[in-house]
């Protein structure tokens, strides 16, 4: 009777998180920054139909990268356990750090229980009355909680990105600015060669503390994003 082969435990978890990292990185990259007046998500994304950046409930908003149908999934889940919670109790309860221990409670069990990780990492952000307020929660594929400030960047080359946003980013940017910025930086660090990115590339949207509707979450396209991107200075 031939015996089966012993895996450390630890061996595994290196295996599933190498295995996580590497689809992950294979992705096209996003970010997300705060400015004056909200959040703005930016990814590189030329689909006008598989959205990377998604509404999820009054003033909170989620992207993420890596497998699509993996983080949809998670997208949805979210979405359905906010609308269910606004309508059992009160819209003011639904509220990013409640989404985010729930999406980190379901990433880390399918992580440890699952032979395959999902491949997938996520910002859900939300906006207060003031910039002091708002909350970036970034979620790792095996239930790994961030609370960030400032900027994030996910997917791709996000070290490159991460290290330019750190020496360009200012808390007092306008909505251009920042969008510009985000835009800057993944062109130039997220991929081997520098590319100069178009709105038909780019998958835009923000979380706007001055609409005055309860729904912040708007998206950015078409001429609205390329007059938005024309009127910000060319930074080499």
């Amino acid at each position: 009777m031939s015996m089966p082969f012993y895996v450390s435990p630890e061996q595994i978890i290196k295996d599933k998180a190498d295995y996580a990292r590497k689809g992950i990185a294979r992705g096209r990259s996003v970010v997300v920054v705060q400015y004056t007046g909200g959040i703005a998500f930016v990814a590189e994304n030329p689909s006008r139909a598989l959205h990377k950046v998604s509404e999820i409930y009054d003033r909170i908003a989620f992207a993420a990268v890596g497998k699509y149908n993996e983080f949809e999934n998670l997208r949805v889940a979210g979405v359905r356990l906010a609308d269910m919670r606004g309508y059992s109790y009160d819209r003011r309860d639904v509220t990013c750090r409640g989404l985010a221990n729930a999406y980190a409670q379901t990433l880390g069990t399918i992580f440890t229980e699952n032979n395959k990780p999902y491949e997938v990492e996520m910002v859900v952000a939300e906006i207060g009355d003031s910039a002091d307020a708002d909350q970036m929660y970034r979620l790792t594929f095996d239930g790994s909680v961030a609370d960030e400030h400032g900027f994030v960047a996910m997917g791709g080359q996000s070290d490159q990105i991460a290290t330019a946003l750190t020496a360009r980013y200012t808390e007092d940017l306008e909505l251009g600015p920042a969008v510009a910025l985000a835009v800057s930086v993944l062109g130039k660090h997220g991929a081997p060669e520098p590319r100069t990115l178009d709105s038909s590339q780019l998958e835009v949207a923000v979380l706007d503390r001055t609409r005055t509707v309860a729904r912040k979450f708007r998206r950015l396209s078409g001429e609205r994003l390329t007059s938005l991107l024309a009127d910000q200075p060319d930074e080499s």
